[in-house]
């Protein structure tokens, strides 16, 4: 294969074949320049019906294949990866707007989490035996069946990649429904995946907007769900799911995530920290830090300006300029807008704006990323503004900050900036967040540790290294190679 031949269709893939959807019609525009990526039909509910009865029939076989098999399998997935890792980049960057640096690093991601996806089905699930005076006892696993994954825009490889290698690797059949602005990167990923050789209803791949989104999660033949995107959409499909326990549902939804500042000997660093925690991706990753606390007094002052000269002067262009840029613009024009309107009711309750956050000349999706303090709210709105704007709240005591980082309902990542380990030991045992760094950027995460929070950040179903853990489910068995003889048994059983 080389990497020329390498093109997207707008097309379907389902029962082992490419074809067109029924539904409604829609396109994918490249956030730089409004360019059409990518354009195709979604699928409707014939298309849906027809990729789980595809799975259903797929699935005995697939599950009852040997681990060994499977892994070999996904392990074909990362050699094409790898050998496609440029286009895949390319069209993901274009798609997203992210520079391209960042998306060859997502594209790196996906080949990494194979061999960690293998290793931790065989840690937390796979097999495991314990000999007794008359037998054994077995715990094995076993897969959920069909499964769907809903994957989000701002990681479009690399987020549904971690549901679907394990999902997979478990035994499972998966439907995945990406997200309507990213079909391009999911496209891609899926002709990789056949050209490894998944067998036809293993893995299928239904495009579309929200009609199909709701038509596979109301489908009776549905197992299992793993979605990754907004609290709002989260929170709907948790409440859609409470009515049956029968299936199971793993949820990431984002965070209010917070950062708090310590005077430290060298600013420039702290300031560093910051920028990569708030701003990477455009500020478009579930872990950015969104609320930054900076103790009162000069530190804090000359923190502040000096975070605003290092903001005020990030790089931001296209995927694709040179010199490579820090930041590409947001998903799309209505994003932006959704972002600068958010700065203006901040502003219109009291807010105070150090840094504006402000269109730039390139495109309407381009946004300079803002800084805007709301110390002075009696009352901070609890949302997550997903983008470049970070709020400040000024503090006069570790503790006042410690309580205000927890003054959330999300709790996925939280950082400490800090020289003294002993404060960071009080701020590590009084947080409540699923993901917590010390003199790291927020958005720094390992796929050999458990990613997922607490509160309306998910359903306490974390991902990465732990995502095996939703995927199959427990057997446990008492074994012997024949049936208890009279020796065995309890007194008085026998006359």
């Amino acid at each position: 294969m080389t990497q020329t031949d390498f093109k997207t269709t707008g097309e379907l893939y389902l029962d082992g074949r490419w074809r067109g959807g029924a539904g409604p019609a829609f396109e994918s525009l490249a956030p730089h320049d409004g360019r059409r990526v990518w354009q195709g039909h979604a699928a409707d509910i014939t298309d849906v019906d027809t990729a789980f009865a595809a799975a259903r029939a797929a699935f005995p076989a697939w599950a009852d294949r040997r681990f060994d098999e499977r892994a070999t399998l996904a392990r074909a997935f990362a050699v094409m990866l790898k050998d496609q890792s440029e286009p895949l980049a390319r069209c993901l960057a274009e798609e997203t707007g992210k520079p391209l640096w960042e998306a060859r690093t997502e594209v790196a991601a996906m080949v990494g989490k194979i061999e960690l996806s293998i290793r931790a089905n065989r840690e937390r699930t796979g097999e495991h035996e314990q000999a007794t005076d008359f037998g054994r006892h077995v715990l094995r696993h076993r897969p959920h069946g069909v499964v769907a994954v809903f994957g989000p825009y701002n990681f479009p490889g690399h987020l549904p990649n971690g549901h679907i290698v394990p999902a997979l690797l478990a035994g499972n059949c998966v439907l995945f429904k990406p997200s309507e602005l990213t079909p391009a990167t999911a496209e891609m990923t899926l002709r990789l995946w056949e050209r490894a050789g998944i067998p036809p209803g293993v893995l299928q791949l239904l495009q579309g907007e929200r009609a199909t989104g709701e038509a596979i999660a109301a489908h009776v033949q549905l197992d299992g769900l793993y979605f990754t995107g907004s609290q709002r959409t989260g929170a709907l499909l948790h409440r859609q799911f409470a009515a049956d326990s029968g299936r199971i549902l793993a949820l990431e939804l984002g965070g209010n995530n917070p950062l708090i500042v310590r005077a430290v000997a060298d600013t420039d660093a702290a300031v560093l920290d910051t920028v990569q925690s708030a701003f990477i991706t455009s500020g478009q990753r579930c872990t950015c830090a969104r609320r930054l606390f900076v103790p009162r007094g000069s530190w804090g002052d000359a923190f502040v300006e000096r975070l605003v000269a290092v903001t005020r002067g990030l790089r931001i262009e296209r995927w694709n300029a040179e010199p490579p840029p820090f930041m590409g613009p947001v998903i799309s024009a209505r994003a932006a807008d959704q972002l600068l309107a958010a700065q203006e009711r901040l502003l219109a309750v009291g807010a105070h704006s150090v840094l504006p956050l402000r269109r730039l000349d390139p495109g309407p999706a381009f946004l300079a990323p803002g800084i805007i303090d709301v110390s002075a709210l009696a009352e901070v709105p609890d949302e997550e503004y997903f983008g470049p704007l970070l709020q400040l709240i000024r503090y006069d005591t570790l503790d006042e900050a410690i309580a205000g980082a927890n003054r959330t309902r999300y709790g996925l990542s939280a950082g400490f900036i800090g020289e003294d380990a002993a404060e960071y030991e009080r701020f590590r045992l009084r947080i409540r967040a699923g993901i917590v760094n010390w003199n790291r950027p927020t958005t720094g995460a390992s796929g050999a540790f458990p990613f997922g929070g607490v509160g309306v950040s998910g359903n306490h179903r974390p991902s990465a290294y732990y995502a095996a853990d939703y995927c199959a489910y427990p057997v446990a068995s008492s074994e012997a190679p024949q049936p208890l003889q009279p020796a065995q048994l309890p007194p008085g059983l026998l006359p």
